[in-house]
């Protein structure tokens, strides 16, 4: 097993990180910006070091500054946990060179599946199905792309290859708009991801988001934990997450499981990932593949009983898979709910101290989080600061139990999404199941 982890992130994927090391007797070491000296993980950790000032970009998106507190403290590997550097190729690459390992894929394969047209390519090759497009990059010819797009069928969408997160992309509903949209999307997708390269798929419009877990070694050996919903979203943010999905048999889930399973085991694929799907008439759609732990992971760990984050830390300590695919069994429903330091109206971001905490609690009740009493949300970062889950041997138990965990959890100082989750949880529609991608910006009047 490794010796000693440096987890270059923060927050409670750093907390949720420190733990699982903690339980395989792996030395832990927290590096952090000068903003977040307080952090429960930093506090927790067997060493802290501090590699920069607040802003993201002199610390926690530092390379040289993370690599070099891995020298200084004579540190075996780095988990990057999620966001940040987690899929960023030119990272792994430098950890690797380095001479440390990299708990996660390959440079090589974050490349592969980080580019949109790469992914979707190699998606086909290996089986998985995808959304009708135009199986590689546009180019400038306006006379090939309107033919492209007039075989796929309006309204289209074209999207930024490098893009994600609900960035880069564009719909299109007749062929007036095309040629703006292309070279707008292009002009955007340059600028923000340095990668100009758009592609064009089918838009689907009522589509739910539906994902599949998976795990893999890089040894042959790999396994899928079922299906994850995240279709309850505001713009393209996940704020609720289920699994399994509603509706989705055991059958289905099986077929398009097993096609995940076997791309990853086709592309050498290493570590945890994500392969993501729109999912409409019962057909699946790849979109793309997250190379790295989710944040919505926790659902997928409480109806397997499987912990992603140790299969991760063995994983790269060069062990083969710890359980196959028979050893896996869906059981129960769980339920997680993003807990943002934001107004539940505005959305804006609601930083500072935190005068009062409580958190809930009981049977098939998880919370996820790095915050307490006393503890001051920064500016800097992303607002989220906890994860509700629960769990139950039903769905109706599961989202019983977020209820009435929802009105436990006491986070007084700053304002929170946690009235925007109680209305989630008291949805009729939500409570049915098989609520779109779409659903939450009309039930907020934002669509």
């Amino acid at each position: 097993m490794l010796d000693k982890v440096l987890i270059a992130n923060r927050g409670e994927i750093a907390l949720r990180i420190l733990r699982a090391c903690k339980e395989l007797g792996i030395k832990t070491v927290a590096v952090h910006s000068t903003a977040d000296k307080n952090l429960k993980h930093v506090l927790l950790a067997d060493e802290s070091i501090c590699i920069g000032k607040a802003s993201a970009t002199e610390s926690y998106l530092n390379i040289p500054r993370i690599i070099a507190a891995a020298e200084v403290t004579n540190s075996i590997a780095i988990h990057p946990g999620y966001g940040f550097l987690a899929e960023n190729a030119d990272f792994a690459e430098a950890v690797e060179k380095s001479g440390f390992i990299f708990i996660g894929p390959t440079a090589e394969t974050i490349n592969l599946m980080g580019d949109k047209v790469s992914a979707i390519n190699a998606m086909k090759k290996a089986g998985v199905p995808c959304v009708p497009g135009s199986d590689g990059p546009l180019t400038e010819d306006n006379e090939r792309n309107k033919t492209i797009a007039k075989r796929i069928g309006y309204p289209i969408i074209v999207k930024a290859a490098g893009g994600g997160g609900g960035r880069g992309m564009r719909v299109v509903r007749n062929e007036g708009e095309l040629i703006k949209a292309i070279e707008t999307t292009q002009a955007e997708a340059g600028a923000a991801f340095g990668n100009p390269t758009v592609y064009m798929e089918k838009f689907l419009e009522n589509p739910r988001h539906v994902e599949i877990q998976v795990l893999a070694d890089g040894q042959g050996n790999a396994i899928h934990l079922g299906e994850r919903d995240c279709s309850m979203q505001r713009r393209h943010q996940k704020v609720v997450e289920e699994a399994p999905a509603p509706g989705v048999s055991e059958q289905m889930r099986n077929k398009i499981g097993d096609r995940c399973r076997r791309a990853c085991i086709e592309i050498g694929y290493r570590g945890a990932g994500t392969f993501e799907f729109l999912y409409e008439n019962g057909e699946f759609y790849f979109i793309e593949m997250n190379t790295r732990i989710q944040v919505e992971h926790p659902v997928s760990e409480m109806i397997t009983g499987v912990d992603l984050i140790k299969e991760q830390l063995r994983i790269a300590a060069g062990q083969p898979l710890s359980i196959d695919q028979s050893q896996i069994q869906i059981r129960g429903h769980a339920i997680e709910c993003r807990i943002n330091a934001e107004d539940p109206q505005t959305f804006v971001p609601s930083p500072g101290k935190i005068d009062m905490f409580h958190s809930p609690g009981g049977l098939g009740v998880r919370w996820d989080s790095h915050i307490y009493a006393g503890y001051t949300v920064p500016p800097y970062y992303d607002s989220m600061i906890g994860k509700l889950i629960t769990y139950g041997e039903s769905r109706d138990e599961a989202i019983a139990r977020m209820r009435h965990a929802l009105d436990e959890l006491v986070i007084d100082g700053i304002k929170t999404n946690i009235p925007l989750q109680r209305r989630i949880m008291a949805d009729e529609n939500f409570f049915a199941g098989g609520t779109n991608i779409h659903y939450l910006e009309k039930k907020l009047g934002m669509a």
